[in-house]
């Protein structure tokens, strides 16, 4: 095709054509019809394909770098190890096709259906993705690095071992989304929803998760070190054995989570809403817990040595076996809470506690504080 008029092929017929290795580079192709042709290894360079009609063809390889494929129709269509790069497919329709391995580069998919689609080991790498449809989609080991999904629907999208890191997700939906071992270093989930999403063993360490949804999410041996997780929903969720050091959940609720034997070493919890949250063994040394809600808490066996727990309320809590070395009480509450075997604990940090009313503590700590603190053992007016 070398002249103009070859060029211009702009509402063409091809169907169920065999067209395998075409040179279409460059061409107008503009609403033609490829329904069930075989384009394999065709090359679309540069070419206008906008509300093309490529349904269920074969594209295993073709080369559709810069092309514009907006609006264009590729249901059931086959990519396998196509190159996309650059290309536009905005509001494409790519429903059930399958682009295992094909190269997505810095493509232009936003408001595009993607429902069910095989994207094993895609490479999505800086692409624009803004307010895609991903639902039910197979992205295991695809390369998402540095892309923008603000907005994108991905609920229960297969995205195992997938590499998000950096990926801009503000306001995406994950809702029952499969992450489990995939990279999310550094990737912005603000306003995020991951309800009941698989996050086990997957790698958040300075994620941005600020007012996200992750209520009933599986973050089971998670690495959320350092992740900025101030106001968002834990609740119910599962943190067993996640890594938790120094992130921010400044206000987060995490309201009966299961952070047993979790790591929040040096955590920022101030003003968190931890009731009845299961915390046995965690460490939770050094832990700021300024004001934190821990009403009915189960915390045996845990570590808050050295941790502020200044006004942080402990009411019916289970605190049997925990180690408050140089832990600051100030202001605590331990109405109803169960002390019992509680490790480094002095008179000294009890005696600036608000209340001890109904407590269980260790005999002789229980004979000194009541011969020298008779009033922390007065029913509270609240």
């Amino acid at each position: 095709m070398d002249n103009k008029e070859e060029k211009d092929l702009q509402g063409a017929n091809f169907i169920k054509a065999e067209l395998e290795g075409a040179d279409f580079t460059e061409t107008n192709l503009e609403k033609a019809n490829f329904i069930g042709s075989n384009l394999q290894g065709a090359n679309f360079k540069g070419a206008n394909l906008e509300k093309a009609n490529l349904q269920a063809t074969k594209l295993q390889g073709v080369n559709f770098q810069e092309a514009n494929l907006q609006g264009a129709k590729l249901q059931m269509a086959t990519l396998c190890g196509a190159d996309l790069q650059g290309a536009n497919l905005q509001e494409a329709n790519l429903q059930g096709a399958n682009l295992q391995g094909a190269d997505l580069k810095e493509v232009n998919l936003q408001e595009a259906n993607l429902q069910r689609t095989d994207l094993v080991e895609a490479n999505f790498e800086r692409a624009k993705v803004q307010g895609a449809i991903f639902c039910e989609a197979d992205l295991q080991e695809a390369n998402l690095q540095g892309a923008d999904l603000q907005g994108a629907d991905l609920q229960g999208t297969d995205l195992e071992k997938a590499n998000l890191q950096g990926t801009n997700l503000k306001e995406a939906s994950l809702k029952r989304a499969d992450l489990e071992k995939a990279n999310l270093q550094e990737a912005d989930l603000q306003g995020a929803d991951l309800e009941e999403a698989n996050l086990q063993r997957a790698s958040l360490q300075g994620a941005n998760l600020q007012e996200a949804n992750l209520q009933r999410t599986d973050f089971r041996k998670a690495n959320l070190q350092g992740a900025h997780l101030v106001k968002s929903n834990f609740e119910k969720a599962k943190l067993k054995g996640a890594n938790l050091r120094k992130a921010n959940l400044e206000e987060t609720s995490l309201e009966e989570a299961k952070l047993k034997e979790a790591i929040l070493q040096g955590a920022n919890l101030k003003r968190a809403k931890l009731i009845r949250a299961k915390l046995q063994k965690a460490n939770l040394k050094g832990a700021n817990l300024d004001g934190a809600n821990l009403i009915k808490a189960k915390l045996e066996g845990a570590n808050l040595q050295r941790a502020n727990l200044r006004e942080a309320n402990f009411n019916g809590a289970d605190l049997q076996r925990v180690n408050f070395r140089k832990a600051n009480l100030q202001g605590a509450k331990f109405k109803d809470a169960n002390l019992e075997g509680a490790q480094h604990l002095l008179v000294d940090q009890l005696s600036n506690v608000k209340t001890l009313y109904n407590a269980k503590l260790d005999e002789n700590l229980f004979i000194k504080l009541k011969e020298k603190y008779p009033a922390l053992f007065e029913k509270p007016d609240k």
